[in-house]
Formats: C-alpha cells, sequence, structure tokens
C-alpha cells in the first residue's frame, strides 16, 4: 500500500548492475555465498543449541549473533538475487518499507550485540573471578533485550522518516534493495530533515558501541600487558582475537556507507559497501569464530563423530 503523499505504489530495484554477461556469473556467486550463510549461520546455531557446556555467556551472544546474521542476509540476499534473473525487480511500497525496516532492525541489533560481546570479554579477562556472578542469565538476557529495544526504535526511527516521504514519479531505486540514501534519492520534496535524522540515528547507533567496545578493550589490553606469563597473554589475545576482527570488518564498511553524505559518495560505490556488510560479513562471521576459536572446532569434531558413529 502506498503511502498517503505519494503517487508511487511500487519501485523498481536496480539491482547490482545492468550488464546481461555478468547476471548469471554473479547469481551462481551469490548463491554460494547465501548457501555458505546458511550453512555456517544455522551450523554455529544447532551447535551452541546441542552441547550444553558452549551454553556460556560468550555462546549465548555469538548464538544470537548468528542468529541475527542469518536473518539479516535472508531479508537482503533472495531478493538481490531475484534481480538477477528479472527483466523488472518491482517491489511495492509496502514491501519495501517492511524490508527496509528489518534490515535496520538487524544491522542495529547487530551493532549493539558486538558491544555486549566485547563487554563480556571485558568481564571474563579483568574480572576473572567475579565472571560468573557479573554475567549472570538475568544480566544476559538484559543485555540481549536492550540489544533488540535499540534496533526496533532505530528501525521505527528509519522506516518512519523514510515513510514520510513524498515519492512522485520516478521508481527506480538504484540498489538491490530499499536502503535508506536510494530512497532519500527519489523523493520530491527536500530532504534535509531526513538526512539529519539519518547521520543523527546513525551517529548513536555505530558511535555508542564502538565507543563501548574502544574502552572495553582498552581497559582489556591494560589488564593484557599486566600478565606476566607469555602463555596466559596469548590464550587472552586468542579469546578477543576472533571478536576484533569481526568488529573491524562490520562497523567498517557500515561507517564508511553511512557516515558520509549521499552527495559525496556515489551510489554505486555505496553498493559495494553495502554489499560487504549485507552479504559477505554474515557469512565470514560463523567462518571466523568457528575456525579461530578451539571449543567450537572441537565440539565440531565430536558432534560430526557421534553422527557418523550413529
Amino acid at each position: 500500500m502506498a503511502a498517503k503523499n505519494s503517487s508511487v505504489t511500487e519501485f523498481i530495484l536496480a539491482g547490482l548492475t545492468d550488464q546481461p554477461g555478468l547476471q548469471i556469473p554473479l547469481f551462481s556467486l551469490f548463491l554460494g555465498i547465501y548457501a555458505v550463510t546458511l550453512l555456517g549461520n544455522l551450523g554455529l546455531i544447532t551447535l551452541i543449541g546441542l552441547n550444553s557446556h558452549l551454553h556460556t555467556p560468550m555462546y549465548f551472544f555469538l548464538f544470537n549473533l548468528s542468529l541475527v546474521d542469518f536473518c539479516y542476509s535472508t531479508t537482503i540476499t533472495p531478493r538481490m538475487l531475484k534481480s538477477f534473473i528479472s527483466k523488472k525487480n518491482i517491489i511495492l511500497h509496502a514491501e519495501c518499507m517492511t524490508q527496509l525496516f528489518y534490515f535496520c532492525f538487524f544491522v542495529i541489533s547487530e551493532s549493539f550485540l558486538l558491544s555486549a560481546m566485547a563487554y563480556d570479554r571485558y568481564v571474563a579477562i579483568c574480572k576473572p573471578l567475579v565472571y560468573t556472578v557479573t554475567m549472570s542469565p538475568q544480566v544476559c538476557l538484559f543485555l540481549l533485550l536492550g540489544v533488540y529495544v535499540m534496533g526496533f526504535s532505530g528501525a521505527m526511527v528509519h522506516m518512519g522518516s523514510i515513510a514520510s516521504l513524498t515519492f512522485c514519479h520516478d521508481n527506480l531505486v538504484n540498489h538491490f534493495m530499499c536502503d535508506i540514501f536510494p530512497l532519500l534519492e527519489l523523493s520530491c520534496n527536500s530532504t534535509y530533515v531526513h538526512e539529519l535524522v539519518v547521520f543523527v540515528r546513525v551517529a548513536i547507533d555505530i558511535g555508542m558501541p564502538i565507543v563501548t567496545i574502544f574502552i572495553s578493550y582498552g581497559l582489556i589490553l591494560s589488564s593484557i600487558l599486566r600478565i606476566h606469563s607469555t602463555e596466559g597473554r596469548s590464550k587472552a589475545f586468542s579469546t578477543c582475537s576472533s571478536h576484533i576482527i569481526v568488529v573491524s570488518l562490520f562497523f567498517g564498511s557500515g561507517a564508511f556507507a553511512y557516515l558520509k553524505p549521499p552527495s559525496t559518495l556515489p551510489l554505486n560505490q555505496g553498493k559495494v559497501s553495502s554489499l560487504f556488510y549485507t552479504i559477505v560479513v554474515p557469512m565470514l562471521n560463523p567462518l571466523i569464530y568457528s575456525l579461530r576459536n578451539k571449543d567450537v572446532k572441537v565440539t565440531l569434531r565430536k558432534t560430526l563423530k557421534r553422527k557418523i558413529f550413529f
């Protein structure tokens, strides 16, 4: 259903490229990436759920990270795959706003979830004696509730702002999804206030988690440097390395896409940045945590041996 102040009832998503020769190869590539994303995240969710010794705060948050990655990849990728094999990838106004809402909800939730994971690592390394008390199940649930509340509020702000725009004639969205800046480009009225809302909200959704992560890892680094044992330092660094890699990939690409005015960032360049954190990062996260985490690798081997035996 179209907005009351808009004559546009549907949008056409331009997709990633308009070159016919690249459509099928790109379809195959991103179908493969999506399959790996589903397999990796659902595999990690299943592994954590089935093994009681992984029911700790660290893996509780990792479980939710995989769930969020699975959901927001599924929100974006199938529609993008359709654009490679359809002559016109038409999406209704209501469907576009729904996709925008869920995309914002999951990506903002992941932002705050990564900060909660940084806090968990800070408590584990800097306050190990009170870790079980500080990171009790009630505290973990409270942190997770805060993550999803921030995700929901941010998604409502962005969707409400875009839904209030007037779209008069042009309905070609120069993107593979209903994203904020490509939709702002189509508005036939002033978007200054809407852009300001976007920058303020994105600054909150990226700024607050980044500050939390920097403070947590500053305290962690200070604590690690006081460890005299080389083995102890190595173990402490290894527990944080996977999370640091994931944080760098996610926030780096997200900040590049949204913390610049659209006039200084060409939409084609914005597509590449969006492609990275919407398609590639959800695929890499379970691989990074699986390949760099000894507990996950050992548990996976034991689980596979049990399945083969039975």
